[in-house]
């Protein structure tokens, strides 16, 4: 007996279609958030999870090839059922707390991220993965009439409604915890519909006629594609995966690593994909090819700009139209239905690859933020592969188009590393250091786009506290009102080193960082730690995580200052964050928040945190001339840094009170906590 007529089927198939593929990209904001707070939340942490995704896809979609190639269909629907009810027993979808990294970990996380995703998600990722392919195979096996690629935009169209969701809708309003059971009930759902599609097929008279139909019977198959059509496949797969990941390191490279910001490159790649496999009809392939070859050298030119209203739009764009392109050619050379698994196989391999090479393979071999470059340049070539055969113009305009697209590169690369004493780079990013011969000479470090600090280098002033640090900013400030009695200061990132310049005899300064390579830096090119008659101490490891593993330190002073560029770790800002702060305070000490963003304006976060614990938060904004009181024209920067304290003398003293603005509630803005926190509250207008 058959459970559905044709049409229920058909509707059974794409609700199945539909909801696998929503909880499949649903599943990949919820669990690197929450992931996020225990490896430094870095846009790194987003980068290695979506190695994982794109992998375990790979996997999902090897398993669905092999499946309807190999398997009889009973035998593929009895396996897929059981790994479906398997996958049951690891629900609700939570991080275990064992998985959280510990010192010795600092220098290499990503193998702890994929165990950890393998661990909590990874059968439950794996099967979604298949479900595309497979249950288009399955509508084949049912309807041989029916073409079954539109089945394809159907999933990349939840997988975008899943993205959209997540920021607008589901974030704002659950916690963390309450996401992730969501997830699983919905999860078990979809196990139910999954089976019932499974059954139905298998009850239909075509699946029971090809179960007992003799290998050698089977009815002529189209013709098999070339070793040529599947490396193209591949390679076209593989460009729009590594242009993916290359436009989204470039963009979050200096904007808070939370999954808004990771969504909007994630879903223009996804709208692709809908277009393309939707209809040929919305692949002007003449538009486009023409828009690849003006944006891929506009994003060459651009490739190291600062502006966001710039290279947003830009890159969003090129992204858009040269994924288009990608996915477009890739729909123009599908196969015939009954070989889709195959093509979709090798879909999941290039995706793989890109992946790998831009997540994995680019912080091991590069030693800069060169996988752009290098990306954009070998799209050129690819397109311009693509287009042999062509008219004259053509080939001559894709030839133009590379030259012009590697010459901007090869600019931008020299320019990029102009000047440079030091270029190292780990899981953490890039870290360079700069010198400036314009007296007083003066060594910048920079970690991504953004000054991280630096020294004067003649002996005369290397003592003197510069940046984001100098005597007018809230950290000389509150030094300068202080008691005269030794200090214990701790200071969540180091940079440069620069608060040491602050440091006297009997002081101790405590410096947690997260990066290795930092810490080598600061001590290899700049002499702030060498100089101070402090004693001073380097803490290796995420500063909140190693706060949460020490006994009380009564610290007079705590500088929360590890952020990369304009990236906010947010797990740096939550109550529980607080909470370990407040925990190794002195009861009249202050905790100091670097504040200075163009994009995020935390005050009323932190404003918050201070209310809850029962400090009071001031806000102080250097913008004062740069000459210091020497008469030495010097680097400062605009800073905006908030002190929070219980000590009323201090914000008394005249060097605070003289500046300080007591920062006020924000109505109706929520504490945030680890499981609760939302950008879009903090974004500046």
């Amino acid at each position: 007996m058959v459970l559905f007529s044709g049409f229920g089927v058909m509707r059974l198939y794409a609700a199945t279609i539909f909801l696998g593929a929503f909880l499949l990209f649903l599943v990949q904001p919820i669990i690197a958030k929450q992931i996020l707070p225990w490896f430094g939340g870095s846009a790194s942490v987003w980068a290695t999870c979506l190695v994982f995704f794109q992998t375990v896809l790979l996997f999902g979609y090897a398993y669905a090839d092999w499946s309807t190639r190999s398997l009889k269909p009973r035998s593929q629907a009895a396996l897929h059922v059981a790994l479906l009810l398997a996958s049951l027993a690891l629900l609700p979808i939570i991080p275990d707390a064992h998985w959280k990294p510990g010192a010795e970990e600092a220098s290499g996380p990503a193998v702890s991220i994929l165990a950890l995703l393998g661990a909590t998600i990874g059968l439950q990722y794996f099967l979604l993965s298949a479900t595309s392919p497979l249950v288009q195979a399955w509508s084949w096996r049912r309807f041989e009439h029916a073409v079954p690629y539109r089945l394809f935009a159907l999933s990349n169209l939840a997988s975008l409604l899943a993205l959209l969701s997540y920021p607008l809708a589901i974030e704002p309003v659950f916690t963390l915890v309450r996401q992730s059971v969501s997830w699983s009930a919905a999860y078990a759902v979809f196990v139910v519909l999954c089976v019932a599609t499974a059954i139905t097929t298998l009850r239909h008279r075509s699946a029971i006629a090809e179960e007992e139909r003799a290998p050698d019977a089977s009815p002529p198959l189209t013709a098999s594609p070339t070793v040529r059509e599947r490396l193209f496949w591949v390679a076209l797969a593989a460009m729009s995966s590594c242009l993916l990941l290359a436009v989204t390191n470039h963009l979050t490279q200096n904007i808070p690593s939370i999954p808004f910001l990771w969504v909007v490159p994630l879903s223009l790649y996804l709208l692709t994909f809908i277009l393309c496999f939707d209809h040929p009809r919305w692949y002007l392939r003449p538009l486009f090819l023409v828009a690849a070859a003006v944006l891929l050298p506009a994003m060459a030119r651009f490739s190291e700009s600062l502006d966001l209203w710039l290279a947003a739009p830009l890159y969003a764009t090129g992204l858009f139209a040269l994924c288009m392109v990608c996915h477009g050619e890739l729909y123009r050379m599908r196969p015939g239905p009954r070989h889709l698994t195959t093509f979709y196989l090798m879909i999941a391999v290039g995706g793989a690859l890109g992946a790998l090479a831009i997540g994995l393979g680019a912080p091991v071999v590069l030693h800069g933020y060169y996988e752009l470059a290098i990306t954009l340049v070998a799209c050129a070539l690819l397109f311009a592969w693509r287009t042999r055969g062509a008219t004259w113009w053509l080939t001559s305009g894709a030839l133009a188009v590379c030259a012009a697209t590697t010459t901007f590169c090869i600019y931008q690369l020299r320019e990029y590393r102009a000047d440079m004493r030091v270029m190292v780079r780990n899981f953490y990013g890039v870290v360079r250091t700069r010198d400036f011969p314009e007296p007083p000479r003066f060594r910048a470090m920079y970690h991504g786009a953004i000054n991280h600090g630096g020294q004067f280098l003649d002996a005369a002033y290397r003592r003197l506290p510069t940046t984001y640090f100098s005597r007018t900013s809230a950290y000389g400030r509150v030094f300068q009102s202080l008691p005269a009695s030794p200090r214990k200061v701790g200071i969540i990132g180091l940079g440069a080193g620069a608060l040491a310049a602050y440091a006297r005899r009997h002081d101790v300064f405590r410096f947690y960082e997260i990066d290795p390579q930092v810490a080598a830096v600061a001590m290899t090119e700049f002499t702030y730690l060498r100089d101070t008659a402090a004693q001073i101490e380097i803490v290796l490891g995420d500063g909140r995580l190693s706060l949460e593993r020490e006994s009380p330190q009564h610290y007079d002073l705590l500088a929360v200052d590890a952020f990369s560029g304009d990236s906010i770790p947010m797990h740096l800002i939550t109550r529980q964050a607080m909470a370990a702060y407040v925990r190794h305070l002195k009861p009249d000490g202050a905790i100091i928040f670097q504040a200075t963003n163009r994009f995020v304006d935390i005050s009323p976060v932190v404003e918050r945190l201070a209310a809850e614990f029962g400090y009071t938060a001031v806000l102080v904004s250097d913008a004062l001339d740069n000459v210091n009181s020497e008469g030495v024209e010097y680097w400062t920067s605009h800073t905006d840094q908030i002190i929070v304290t219980r000590n009323s003398a201090l914000l008394g003293a005249q060097p605070v009170r003289s500046v300080a603005r007591v920062l006020t509630p924000h109505p109706g803005f929520r504490v945030w906590t680890d499981d609760f926190y939302n950008l879009l509250h903090v974004l500046k207008h």
